[in-house]
């Protein structure tokens, strides 16, 4: 499902006191498939922007395409888009109330009508979407489970209303390294076996070197940059300016090549690194 971006402007609190133009002339388009990552200071707009993906926000002017639907200023029945269009807020596990795992995931589907068999197979897919063992953790009380594996749960709560794009507000956010680790992975793979559009959130810039394959950054209400992350961090001191940062490898590779070296300037992981320093040595033994 694709999204396209038209001229959108948005203004919390019109003609008062406390008026603030959040968005201004944002034009995107986001193709069926994209895994990107959506970066910018806190007040940028970006939470902003995601929550007129599924209706939550309508423009102040300008317009919004989501596949078939349109989002306008103008006042409409958006249930359907809002099934398509998965949207996990920062901490979402705030979110879970049912007494079992089982049944927080098939909350969503169980409201829509969906028959017990549906719901059974949506559940199961969902769990096993995110890695957690249905067998394992379906009888369990989420108020049980570890932060990462609660973080999971809420992920899975979404999909199992299967939708076509999943917007994720800082999925990451006060996980260990390893829970932090883990739902990355699941997240890569979520997008390799679906092919489903993900926009994800974050303030890491290692996140987004390593998962994304396009970076839309925002500042003061308007898109800076978008482009390939390796593109995009190479500004290093325009995005320092506006007070973000880049991943630690693009920083310590910007700063080798101004003292004279001669290294990629897409190298963004310590992955990436040691691989090129292993082909410059296979070379220079060759």
């Amino acid at each position: 499902m694709s999204i396209k971006v038209k001229n959108l402007e948005h203004t919390y609190d019109p003609g008062t006191p406390y008026e603030l133009k959040a968005l201004k002339a944002i034009n995107l388009s986001i193709e069926s498939g994209e895994l990107i990552g959506l970066i910018g200071h806190t007040g940028s707009g970006k939470s902003t922007l995601i929550q007129h993906l599924n209706g939550l926000l309508r423009p102040t002017s300008g317009q919004l395409e989501v596949g078939d639907y349109m989002i306008t200023q103008e006042k409409k029945n958006l249930l359907k888009l809002r099934h398509q269009v998965g949207l996990v807020f920062q901490y979402p596990e705030y979110q879970l109330f049912e007494e079992t795992v089982y049944a927080d995931i098939a909350f969503g589907p169980k409201n829509v009508g969906k028959s017990p068999e549906e719901i059974d197979g949506l559940v199961k897919a969902a769990m096993a979407s995110v890695g957690l063992d249905f067998e394992v953790f379906k009888d369990k009380a989420p108020f049980e489970l570890s932060g990462g594996q609660k973080r999971k749960v809420a992920i899975a709560g979404v999909l199992a209303m299967d939708p076509k794009i999943l917007v994720l507000d800082e999925p990451t956010a006060g996980l260990d390294p390893k829970s932090r680790e883990d739902l990355l992975k699941h997240i890569k793979r979520l997008h390799k076996d679906k092919g489903m559009t993900i926009i994800y959130v974050t303030h890491s810039m290692e996140e987004v070197a390593r998962l994304v394959d396009r970076v839309i950054v925002m500042h003061q209400g308007t898109v800076m940059f978008d482009d390939k992350p390796t593109q995009v961090f190479k500004h290093v001191e325009a995005l320092q300016a506006i007070g973000l940062d880049v991943p630690q490898m693009s920083k310590l590779v910007h700063m080798l090549n101004r003292s004279g070296f001669s290294i990629p300037e897409d190298i963004m992981t310590l992955e990436g690194l040691q691989t090129y320093l292993l082909e410059e040595l296979r070379s220079s033994h060759a």
